[in-house]
C-alpha cells in the first residue's frame, strides 16, 4: 500500500463512475494509456483486481465494488483536510472577546476551522459588543438584545445559556418562585449596564423585587452581604454562577418561571472573511436550544433567542 496515491484513487473513482476508460480519461484530462497504466499500478499495490475489462465493456469486480464507497469517503476526508489547512494557512487570526464565560472546549471546537485568539481584556457585554462593531474584535461572547444588534450592525447566534438561581439564608433549599426573589441593580452603569437592563425586565415580568445597590455587589463578597441582609432569596448573576457559597448561605432554584441568561456569539453584519464564518460555524454547531424552549423558561423581551 505504500505506493498508493490519492491521484490514483481519484482515477479509480472516475473509471468506476464512467465504466469507460476513454470517457474517464477525458474527464480527468489525461491520456487513455496513462490512465490504464495507473489503474494497473493501483491494482498491483492493492493486491486486488478492480475492474473486469475487455474491448467492449468495463465493469467493477466484487472487490472494486466493495472498495469504491471507502475510496470516496477517503477522498472526501482528504479534500476536507485540504480546505481546512488552506483556511488556517491563509487567514489572519480571529480575535474573540468575552465577559466571563467561554465554552470549555473552545480550542477543540475551532482547531480545524480558524486561528482563534482570545482577547485578554475581559469587559462587560455592552463593551464587547461595541468593540466588535468598531473592529477591535472579530467576535465576542456576550449578552445582547435585538436593539443592540440593530444599533451596532451585528449578527448573533446562540452559544451558551445559564439558568440563574437564588441565594438565601437559612436551611430551605426548595424552589422559590421568581416573584418571591430580590434582584440587585447597581448604580454603576458603566460596569453593570447589561445586567441592570436584564434585572429590571425580570422584575417587571415576574414581580421580583428590585434592590438598588451602589457597591458593585452584583457578585463577590458584597453580594453575599446583600443576601444576608435581604428578607428574600436574591437572584445570582451570571458572573457568580460557579462561585462557591459561604457555609451560612444556600442555593435555591428559581421556578415559575425558570430564569435564563443567554450568551450570544456576535459578529459584524457583512463580514466577508472566511475564517470568521468558519469560527462561528465551528463554535455554534450543535448547540441546540439549551432548555430555552421549555414551557416555563423566561427570557427578557428583545433577547434574540427568545
Amino acid at each position: 500500500m505504500t505506493g498508493v496515491e490519492l491521484r490514483q484513487l481519484r482515477y479509480f473513482v472516475a473509471v468506476a463512475e464512467e465504466l469507460n476508460f476513454g470517457r474517464a480519461a477525458d474527464r480527468l484530462l489525461i491520456a487513455g494509456p496513462s490512465l490504464s497504466q495507473q489503474i494497473k499500478a493501483l491494482e498491483r499495490d492493492l493486491g486486488v483486481r478492480l475492474f473486469d475489462r475487455d474491448r467492449r465493456s468495463v465493469s467493477l469486480t466484487p472487490a472494486g465494488a466493495a472498495l469504491l464507497p471507502h475510496t470516496r469517503a477517503l477522498l472526501e476526508r482528504a479534500d476536507d483536510l485540504r480546505r481546512r489547512a488552506g483556511r488556517l494557512a491563509g487567514s489572519e487570526a480571529v480575535r474573540l472577546g468575552y465577559v466571563n464565560w467561554l465554552p470549555a472546549d473552545l480550542s477543540a471546537r475551532t482547531a480545524g476551522a480558524a486561528q482563534v485568539h482570545v482577547d485578554a481584556w475581559i469587559a462587560p457585554s455592552h463593551t464587547q459588543a461595541a468593540r466588535v462593531a468598531d473592529g477591535s474584535l472579530d467576535l465576542a461572547v456576550c449578552w445582547v438584545r435585538d436593539e443592540d444588534l440593530e444599533r451596532h450592525g451585528l449578527r448573533a447566534r446562540l452559544l451558551g445559556a445559564d439558568r440563574l438561581y437564588a441565594v438565601a439564608t437559612g436551611t430551605d433549599t426548595g424552589d422559590v418562585r421568581a416573584r418571591d426573589t430580590a434582584v440587585l441593580v447597581d448604580d454603576d452603569t458603566r460596569s453593570w449596564s447589561s445586567w441592570n437592563v436584564y434585572a429590571e425586565r425580570l422584575a417587571h415580568d415576574t414581580g421580583a423585587h428590585v434592590v438598588p445597590v451602589s457597591d458593585g455587589g452584583i457578585t463577590g463578597p458584597a453580594f453575599f452581604d446583600h443576601v444576608r441582609r435581604s428578607r428574600r432569596p436574591v437572584v445570582n448573576s451570571p458572573k457568580g454562577q460557579t462561585t462557591s457559597l459561604p457555609p451560612d448561605l444556600v442555593r435555591r432554584e428559581i421556578a415559575g418561571p425558570s430564569v435564563h441568561w443567554t450568551w450570544s456569539l456576535v459578529w459584524r453584519e457583512g463580514e466577508t472573511r472566511a475564517a470568521v464564518s468558519a469560527a462561528v460555524d465551528a463554535l455554534c454547531a450543535g448547540v441546540g436550544d439549551l432548555g430555552l424552549r421549555a414551557p416555563d423558561a423566561w427570557l427578557p423581551e428583545g433577547d434574540p433567542h427568545r
